[in-house]
């Protein structure tokens, strides 16, 4: 026998599984009255009955106290206790109603206006139903060339549905203001700052991107939101007095302008660490670069830099040689320093343990280097980081391989 607590666990399992989908198709008026959900009840036969009579009729009695929704009830015949009425199905055809039995009829309501608004504005070719919103260029060209599914934006909200109904209604109107002026402003080339939404600012897209990318994907076939980006910055020291534009030695500068500086240091050292960056010593015809982890291929974009001779200082793990592998992407001739054997070796007492190595592909690593990692991996992945080596060490090692 099917107790109504069952039921009702079952019921919230298919509305959880289910309920965006069922969201999308009444929006679109696909739902056909088949059942949503079809639950059989196994009521109890004669025998159980006269085993137990008590529990038998506690749970008709369960069942017709309920009041659940798409209850069918059929008449057994029972020789030794006469006709029965009981329970013997559970077949709704209704969301609402499988919301009601799970418990989420507040989430159903939320989820089934927000879907229906979403899928009612957006749903078909760019700007059909957007009235003013209708977009220009590029984006309307596609549209008009059929290149934007009608399935793309049912099939979006279907996924996005739980982020939709975590929204609250101040920030479902933002989501839809954004939407619309995202869509009929293609390639603005605004910062977030500068969108003309109420009470949306750079911490709200970030928040919700994720919601606000893929639905302006699914209506307009790009995912590019067409917005500026803050201009990405490297931090550099002008280790010689002589190279430093204006007399600034410690500056952090966008890409495009440190590149039409136009200068020629003898030496740039790309150093992974921030604090050995910051406390290098002037060198003369050097220049220190702040790697940034795995954004070091944008160091390929500064001519200086990409044509110079580059040393390269990173940790002695994992990360640090994919790193360098990354930046010899963009500066073929990168000599590494201090990430050799030798130095390995020599602090054991300092190696510790790497919590989440790394298995890219560094097919740029010299063979040395190669065997390095390999030591590395081996000894149980462990990492040397530069931070700790002695510091009179590292700076006779770097004055050497700078020359």
């Amino acid at each position: 026998m099917v107790t109504v607590a069952a039921a009702r666990e079952a019921a919230r399992r298919r509305y959880d599984r289910h309920g965006a989908a069922w969201a999308v198709a009444a929006a679109l008026g696909e739902l056909d009255g088949a059942p949503v959900l079809d639950l059989p009840l196994h009521p109890p036969t004669e025998a159980d009955a006269l085993a137990d009579e008590r529990s038998a009729v506690a749970w008709v009695r369960s069942w017709r106290d309920a009041g659940a929704p798409g209850v069918q009830w059929g008449r057994r015949r029972w020789a030794s206790v006469g006709a029965q009425d009981v329970p013997e199905r559970l077949r709704v055809t209704d969301p609402a109603d499988v919301a009601r039995l799970a418990g989420r009829s507040p989430h159903w309501r939320v989820l089934r206006e927000r879907t229906a608004a979403l899928v009612g504005e957006w749903a078909g070719p760019v700007g059909a139903l957007a009235g003013d919103a209708a977009p220009s260029g590029a984006a309307a060209d596609d549209a008009a060339a059929g290149g934007v599914a009608a399935s793309a934006v049912p099939t979006e909200v279907r996924r996005q549905a739980r982020a939709l109904t975590d929204l609250d209604d101040a920030d479902f109107w933002r989501l839809q203001e954004v939407l619309r002026w995202l869509v009929a402003h293609p390639g603005s080339g605004l910062y977030v700052r500068q969108l003309p939404v109420r009470g949306v600012d750079t911490k709200w897209v970030g928040h919700h991107r994720g919601l606000v990318t893929g639905l302006v994907g699914a209506i307009t076939g790009s995912t590019d939101l067409g917005l500026a980006h803050p201009p990405d910055l490297v931090r550099v020291r002008f280790l010689d007095p002589a190279l430093a534009p204006g007399g600034l030695t410690d500056v952090a500068a966008p890409v495009a302008q440190l590149d039409a500086l136009g200068i020629a240091p003898r030496t740039v050292l790309v150093a992974e660490n921030l604090e050995s960056v910051v406390a290098l010593p002037p060198l003369p015809g050097a220049v220190a670069v702040h790697g940034s982890g795995y954004a070091v291929e944008r160091l390929g974009e500064i001519s200086w830099v990409r044509d110079g001779r580059v040393l390269y200082w990173g940790d002695l793990d994992s990360h640090g040689f994919a790193i360098l592998d990354r930046l010899r992407g963009a500066c073929p001739a990168a000599v590494s320093v201090l990430m050799d054997r030798a130095t390995l070796e020599a602090h054991r007492d300092l190696w510790v343990p790497e919590p989440t190595p790394s298995r890219a592909d560094v097919a740029r690593l010299t063979p040395a280097e190669a065997e390095v990692l390999a030591v590395l991996r081996d000894e149980g992945d462990v990492r040397l980081e530069q931070e700790r080596l002695d510091w009179a060490t590292c700076l006779a090692t770097l004055r050497a391989a700078a020359g």
